[in-house]
């Protein structure tokens, strides 16, 4: 108990250096507690350079959502969800299929990024090498977020837009900078709202190193695979910039986020 409270604030630490008012990150209206499922929040909120705030009930990021209670499928109905974006591969949908309420749009974007193997051995690999690989990749973005932003242009006034993996960490995590990045808000407050995960999916992530060691896996290959350090996020980033030039210029060219379109996301999702 006393390992997980200093490693909960080593990371709390962490986003308090990103943040200059880490209040804005774990505002009591970004968790959504659910009985079935872990790390589901609203990415309202945060503060863009033009000095607009992203707006509260419209987009919500997730960790794994197969195992929702009927009351959780109330609270999602409640807030007005009209669309699920669904990260994960081929493999983890058969293992685990979304439980969503009826009626919603459901959306399958795994792009190929998923169930990759690695064929070292995982008691030997680097622990962050893995991770910042798979943070360098840029082949499968657009095929695996532009119809999310699509999707999130076409989104009506009144409705929601969820997407999530199984961590609600990697891929959740890139599609919420992603996000973040078009509608303006700083690169301090999209590495925050990226380790928070730490926080809000910490409980789960501990009963996943449980069970992960049992099949042989090293304890700190574990736990680096499970953390979402800022480092990872920040590779992310600078990695768009070295290859784009910009994020701007990326999701000008591979989103296809045209000026004209990125006024119209800011114009819906900003106040």
């Amino acid at each position: 108990m006393k390992k997980i409270f200093i490693l909960s604030f080593l990371f709390l630490t962490q986003i308090n250096l990103f943040a200059q008012d880490s209040s804005i990150v774990f505002n009591s209206k970004r968790q959504i507690k659910l009985e079935g499922g872990s790390n589901f929040r609203d990415l309202g909120g945060y503060p863009n350079t033009e000095g607009k705030t992203v707006k509260w009930g419209h987009i919500y990021r997730s960790a794994d959502v197969s195992k929702l209670s009927d009351n959780d499928l109330k609270t999602l109905s409640d807030l007005h969800l009209a669309t699920v974006c669904d990260l994960r591969g081929p493999d983890e949908l058969k293992t685990n299929p979304d439980r969503l309420p009826a009626g919603i749009q459901y959306i399958n974007l795994p792009a190929g990024s998923e169930n990759t193997k690695v064929s070292m051995n995982y008691a030997t690999i680097n622990r962050d090498s893995m991770m910042l690989s798979f943070y360098t990749k840029t082949d499968h973005l657009k095929a695996k977020y532009k119809p999310m932003f699509d999707q999130l242009l076409a989104l009506p006034n009144d409705k929601s837009l969820m997407f999530h993996c199984t961590a609600g960490k990697d891929r959740t995590g890139m599609g919420a900078a992603l996000v973040l990045s078009a509608l303006g808000v700083s690169k301090d407050y999209i590495i925050a709202d990226y380790a928070a995960t730490n926080v809000y999916w910490k409980d789960t992530r501990e009963k996943m190193i449980q069970g992960m060691m049992k099949t042989g896996m090293a304890e700190a290959t574990i736990k680096s695979m499970l953390a979402a350090n800022p480092k990872y996020i920040e590779t992310f980033l600078n990695t768009i910039d070295a290859y784009y030039g910009s994020m701007k210029q990326f999701l000008e060219v591979e989103m296809e986020l045209t000026p004209e379109k990125i006024v119209q996301l800011k114009k819906h999702y900003l106040l």
